[in-house]
Parts: C-alpha cells; sequence; structure tokens
C-alpha cells in the first residue's frame, strides 16, 4: 500500500482495475518478486487515460525500470513515439525485452543517467514522465522544461513518498535527504509564476505541471 490513501480504499479501487491485457499482470508479478518499483494500478489506469485523452505525438519516459509504465504510454496509443531512460542495464535489458515480446516498436530507448542523457536529446515532448532517483527530480524537471512543447505537460510520480513529503511523522531517518529535496521541488513547482501545478494524493502522489 502507497500510505498516501487508506487502505481499505485504496484495495478496493485497485480490485476495480483489472488488466485486461495479461502481460501487465506478467509484469506486475515480476516487479513484486524481484522487488522492482513499478507504478500503482491507480496510476496505471490514469497514464492510459491521459494518452488516450491527450493523443501526444511523442512522450518521454525518465525512469524505464522494466517498462511497465512504458508499455501503458505506448499501447494507450500506437502512434506516440516513446523514449524512455534508463540508468541499469540490466533494467534496461529487461525492458527491451518487455517491449519486444509485445510487439512495440514504438519506443526508443536510452542507457544512462538521465541528467546527462537529457542534455544529449534534441527533439521535444507533449508529454514528459519523470519516475527516477527522487532526489535528482529537481534537475530532471529543468531539463526536460527545454525539451517540453508548447501545451504540453510534465507528470512527476511518488510525489508525496509515503507520506514522509506531507508530515515529518512519516519520515525514516536514512530518507531525510530526499524528503528535503522533493519538499523543495514541490515547493519549486507550486509557487513558481511560470507554471501551474496539481499535486493529485492517489497512488505515491503525483504532481501535473504545466507552463502558463
Amino acid at each position: 500500500m502507497s500510505l498516501i490513501v487508506n487502505d481499505l480504499i485504496e484495495d478496493y479501487v485497485r480490485k476495480k482495475l483489472n488488466n485486461k491485457d495479461s502481460y501487465f499482470d506478467y509484469m506486475e508479478e515480476y516487479a513484486y518478486k524481484h522487488k522492482v518499483p513499478i507504478v500503482q494500478k491507480e496510476v496505471a489506469k490514469f497514464l492510459d487515460m491521459i494518452t488516450r485523452i491527450q493523443k501526444p505525438s511523442k512522450i518521454l519516459e525518465i525512469g524505464t525500470a522494466i517498462g511497465y509504465s512504458g508499455s501503458i504510454f505506448a499501447k494507450a496509443n500506437p502512434e506516440t513515439i516513446l523514449h524512455t531512460i534508463e540508468i541499469k542495464e540490466d533494467s534496461f535489458k529487461i525492458a527491451e525485452e518487455n517491449f519486444k515480446k509485445q510487439g512495440i516498436d514504438n519506443v526508443v530507448q536510452y542507457l544512462g543517467d538521465a541528467s546527462q542523457v537529457l542534455n544529449e536529446i534534441k527533439c521535444k515532448f507533449d508529454l514528459i514522465f519523470i519516475d527516477a532517483s527522487k532526489g535528482h527530480y529537481q534537475d530532471f524537471f529543468e531539463k526536460s522544461l527545454l525539451l517540453l512543447e508548447e501545451g504540453g505537460i510534465i507528470i512527476s510520480d511518488n510525489i508525496l513518498y509515503k507520506g514522509m513529503i506531507a508530515s515529518d511523522e512519516f519520515v525514516v531517518r536514512r530518507k531525510i535527504t530526499i524528503v528535503k529535496r522533493m519538499r523543495s521541488f514541490i515547493d519549486y513547482i507550486t509557487t513558481d509564476d511560470r507554471f501551474e501545478t496539481s499535486i493529485l494524493p492517489f497512488g505515491d502522489g503525483m504532481a501535473i505541471t504545466k507552463i502558463k
């Protein structure tokens, strides 16, 4: 459970969101078994819906992991070209195999540190999804701004980080630095006059930001 929403409500919602695509079940089981963080079911459904509504021509994902959320984007709109960045070579290869097994070919994968890769990407995107190292969100966000098409949006996942961001009561000592950086990032995207930001308290918290 995410610690953001009441467990009973969260469990009820997730039971109503059963996958129609069995390969997502496979990836969920793999992620659970191997302790790979992937987006929660309600977040997955939201990403699917936002992609179908917005119909972005290009999506940039920062943090591929095993390709779970990338598969959601790619399947929600087959005409979308997904660019996705992953720092871990083993995860990169697993995601590559998962895309291949699903027949997903509208994907461009990058292996490397997103802080560096973002400097090298030349095209622009209608939707950018940040779901990587939590302590570097502001760096990822600022570099993403340069790659965002006019009217595009940036979605930042895990923005409330198991409730720790909202209250010191939940903070784990070894996560203090990440919590401080995430709080600073939230202040940045919610107070800077250039942006319109909405914070959604489901999953592990999500921020949607648009340039005014």
